[in-house]
């Protein structure tokens, strides 16, 4: 065996030496799976390194301000990551942006990083760039992955490596070291502009050999993995490196309409997702559920009540566990089938999962592991295991090897370890601002249970005051609400008030299907959210999940959306959380007619 790796184009050598994959990247073209090998990888990103070089980018050579910076902006294909690792062994600077993203926030990270290369996935996103190029001093060069006509096609950098060039090469390589920044990750700003997070080849391994030990428990040498959340995503990015280093095959899912189609092709071992991609597949499943009739719709309904009682690390009855092996032969079995049949774990983090979808999944036999983590962390700190004793349904599991954490005076997460980045890109300010000597000041507010498993309560910048001074944390109460069948999302709202109140966005969809079993016609989503019997509806959802709550902290009073709060529009960051400053911004005026009254109904 060779060496572990100490930069992260390493993770190349290291599984062409010791375990080459025959489908170390895989991605749909032309309909087909193209795949490509370990040693086609290497080969191509060395000739992309060589092209890079004659480009004339400028790599580990001066301070980090005079090193290029190259930006990648595309949706996950195997060219991302080639281009990923080619700019790392030259020791340029590479900077993913989300495909997605707003665009004067793609405008300020470009300014901000001083872009001076692109590689972009599309025309659509070609075309967003060349929208804004005149506000780009440092551009020089953009090249895409989609072959376009008259715009350079990445391919044209790839060269034949010849002796000299590469010398060259390993001379880039050779110099550089673990210490080195290997890439600055623009933070999806939900209080405030997006900051750069520099963070070094060691930031990053040391998570990534932390994180490969959790996901090597589920047994994942030699399968397959889906990738759909975005590269540029420190969560996905990690993840793939860990995959490298596994071996692990990674295969890219052709969108996000295409999931579940890619899932049953591929037949994933394991996949990272969010919450909200989580509860979608949730909702996939109750949506079929709904569609039966007779005694499958009551076997249905049987086995998903069986499942929500479910628990972990406690005895369970001989009465239920014989119920349970019933309803995993006639309905849990189907779900397994709909994700590929050999999903044995999906890792979630970004945000808070409902414990309704943890006992869920688990009892379906497809292991939740929730994580937790930050950017700034590079980016995991700590996560729940695959073996049912080291998790632990409402916590973020154990802390990460290599990390400590301790809890501040004022409940605030503090961690240290060699995953802490090296700081924010030109702004010193802003990075002392968030460390406490080698401490990073997470920002969120948690506990350790069992001096083991970390809890997560809520976002120390969430929490709000209302006028009789009792302090309310938002996000465990909008992560009960939304379990309800009605409610698509919620925001609550309280900030000096005497009460709490919540803007809410209606499931429509859900909304549609009971106007139709009422026999009655879908008005729109506008005349719904003004339906008193639709409001009923969510109103006797609240009530329920707010004996969950102590008095001061229960939604007295909320208003209809008549549209979903999107990344589109500015509402959402591309991680999906609440962007809560726009949010108050923008419905100022709904928001203060709930305390119009100040006696809530």
């Amino acid at each position: 065996m060779t060496t572990p790796p100490k930069r992260l184009f390493d993770f190349m050598t290291y599984q062409l030496e010791n375990f080459p994959l025959e489908d170390m990247f895989a991605a749909k073209e032309n309909g087909e799976w193209r795949k490509y090998n370990t040693q086609e990888v290497q080969e191509t990103v060395d000739k992309l390194s060589a092209g890079l070089l004659a480009l004339g980018v400028s790599g580990r050579d001066g301070s980090i301000e005079q090193r290029d910076k190259i930006a990648i902006i595309s949706q996950n294909c195997p060219e991302w990551m080639l281009v990923d690792l080619a700019v790392q062994q030259i020791g340029a600077v590479s900077v993913p942006v989300y495909p997605n993203i707003h665009l004067n926030e793609l405008q300020f990270i470009l300014q901000d990083a001083g872009i001076k290369h692109i590689f972009v996935g599309d025309k659509a996103l070609y075309q967003k760039i060349e929208s804004i190029l005149p506000h780009l001093p440092a551009f020089k060069t953009i090249y895409t992955f989609e072959q376009i006509e008259y715009v350079p096609h990445w391919s044209e950098l790839l060269v034949n490596v010849t002796p000299a060039s590469q010398a060259k090469l390993d001379t880039c390589r050779n110099n550089i070291q673990e210490s080195d920044l290997a890439t600055i990750l623009y933070t999806s700003g939900t209080t405030g502009v997006p900051k750069g997070v520099m963070l070094s080849h060691r930031n990053i391994i040391s998570n990534v050999f932390g994180s490969t030990e959790i996901i090597e428990e589920i047994g994942v040498k030699g399968k397959r993995a889906l990738s759909f959340l975005p590269l540029n995503h420190a969560f996905e990015r990690m993840a793939t490196y860990c995959f490298m280093y596994a071996g692990t095959a990674v295969y890219y899912a052709e969108g996000m309409d295409k999931i579940a189609a890619n899932l049953r092709e591929v037949k994933p071992t394991l996949f990272t997702t969010v919450p909200r991609l989580l509860e979608k597949v949730y909702e996939g499943i109750l949506a079929k559920g709904r569609e039966l009739t007779g005694v499958k719709r009551t076997l249905f309904f049987w086995a998903l009540k069986l499942a929500e009682q479910y628990e972990i690390n406690t005895p369970k009855p001989l009465s239920y566990r014989l119920q349970l092996a019933v309803a995993d032969k006639l309905i849990f079995s189907k779900w397994r089938e709909a994700l590929g049949g050999e999903v044995k774990a999906i890792i979630t983090g970004a945000a808070a999962c409902q414990m309704r979808l943890l006992k869920v999944f688990t009892a379906a036999g497809i292991v939740i592991q929730e994580g937790y983590g930050l950017t700034e962390a590079s980016p995991i700190i700590s996560g729940n295991r695959y073996p049912e004793k080291d998790r632990m349904f409402g916590t973020v599991g154990p802390l990460l090897t290599g990390v400590e954490v301790k809890i501040a005076a004022d409940g605030e997460i503090l961690c240290k370890g060699p995953n802490v980045m090296l700081g924010y890109y030109k702004h010193p300010n802003l990075t002392a601002d968030v460390m406490d000597g080698e401490w990073l000041r997470t920002g969120d507010i948690g506990t350790l249970i069992d001096g083991k498993f970390l809890k997560i309560t809520d976002r120390k910048k969430e929490l709000f005051k209302t006028s009789g001074g009792k302090y309310v944390a938002p996000q465990p109460i909008e992560n009960k609400m939304v379990e309800s069948d009605w409610i698509e999302q919620i925001m609550v709202v309280g900030e000096q008030q005497k009460f709490v109140g919540a803007l809410i966005v209606p499931a429509f969809q859900a909304l549609k299907e009971w106007y139709t079993n009422q026999g009655k016609t879908y008005p729109g989503n506008q005349a719904v959210t003004q339906d008193t019997q639709i409001k009923a509806l969510i109103r006797e959802a609240i009530n329920n999940y707010n004996k969950n709550f102590n008095p001061v902290e229960q939604v007295k009073k909320f208003v209809l959306m008549p549209s979903q709060w999107t990344i589109e529009n500015g509402e959402l960051t591309p991680t999906l959380k609440l962007k809560r400053q726009v949010i108050v911004k923008k419905y100022d005026d709904l928001i203060g007619s709930m305390y119009a009254n100040v006696n809530p109904a």
